[in-house]
C-alpha cells in the first residue's frame, strides 16, 4: 500500500547515523544521500527517507513500523538503538493484543518519533 515515507529532522547527521545503526540488523540501508535528505532501503531503491526540518511549526510525532526478518532482528535493532541512547518505550516482547505471533520493540529516534521493529512470524 504505501511507495515510501520520509519524515523531517532538526538534525540529519544525528538522524542517519541513528538510521544507519538501527535498520542495518533489518537488512536495510543507506541507498540515496543527497546530503539534506538520504533514502534508506533494501536495494535497489529506498522507501524511507529522512531530510531537514524545513516545514511547518513545532514538533508533529510519528510513528514509524519496520518489518524485522525474525525476532532476532527485532532485537538486534532494540540494542542498537538503545547503544545510540534511544528512549526505551517497549522492550522486545510478543504484543498478543495484535495477534500471537506479533513481536516488536519501541523507541524513540533523535527527534522524539516512536519507531518500531516488527516481525510477524512465530518463533
Amino acid at each position: 500500500m504505501l511507495d515510501h515515507v520520509a519524515i523531517q529532522c532538526t538534525d540529519v547527521a544525528s538522524s542517519s547515523s541513528f538510521y544507519d545503526a538501527v535498520l542495518a540488523p533489518l537488512g536495510a540501508q543507506r541507498i540515496m544521500d543527497f546530503g539534506e535528505v538520504i533514502g534508506y532501503g533494501v536495494p535497489p531503491r529506498p522507501d524511507f527517507w529522512i531530510g531537514t526540518h524545513n516545514s511547518g511549526e513545532g514538533f508533529r510525532e510519528s510513528h514509524i513500523a519496520f518489518t524485522a526478518p525474525d525476532r532476532a532482528a527485532v532485537r538486534a535493532f532494540f540494542a542498537a538503538a538503545v547503544a545510540r541512547g534511544a528512549e526505551v518505550l517497549h522492550e522486545p516482547r510478543l504484543w498478543p493484543e495484535y495477534h500471537d505471533t506479533y513481536f516488536g520493540a519501541f523507541v524513540r529516534d533523535p527527534d522524539g518519533n516512536n519507531v518500531e521493529a516488527v516481525c510477524h512470524l512465530s518463533g
